[in-house]
């Protein structure tokens, strides 16, 4: 029978992995402006479509006012505009310009420039066991 190790150290080691990962993929990527609160909110309407403000509070787990705030932002940066809510006339969608799509692109496309370099300096081997961990952090990361 092969022991594992205990969870604590493993969730330690991989907090501080993916934390030191992250962090230096922020560090390193200056592809627009967006800080960390605008590019979550620029992702989730490119992948989810226009929302209500208090959507994006809810699915961000931000105060309504908070997103309020972070909304006016992006509208002055010109990468959202309100419409009207299709079905409900008291509310407005926030959806994304074609200002806010590109911004997204040039980040994502940052992003992956700056990993397939770091990436590219691993041995063959050590690429096939990040190949291989992807499902599992993937699992991890859908709860």
């Amino acid at each position: 029978m092969t022991s594992q190790p205990p969870f604590d150290a493993v969730v330690a080691d991989l907090t501080l992995a993916v934390g030191g990962l992250i962090r230096r993929l922020r560090a390193d990527v200056r592809a627009t402006d967006l800080n960390l609160s605008e590019a979550a909110v620029v992702a989730r309407l490119e992948r989810e479509g226009p929302l209500t403000t208090a959507a994006l509070a809810r699915a961000e787990a931000m105060k309504p006012q908070s997103m309020g705030a972070l909304i006016a932002q992006l509208e002055r940066q010109e990468l959202v505009e309100r419409q009207p809510h299709p079905t409900d006339g008291r509310q407005m969608l926030i959806a994304l310009t074609k200002a806010g799509l590109a911004a997204r692109h040039r980040q994502q496309a940052a992003k992956r420039a700056w990993l397939l370099a770091a990436m590219e300096r691993l041995e063959p081997s050590e690429v096939q066991t990040l190949q291989a961990a992807i499902p599992l952090i993937r699992r991890l990361g859908e709860g």
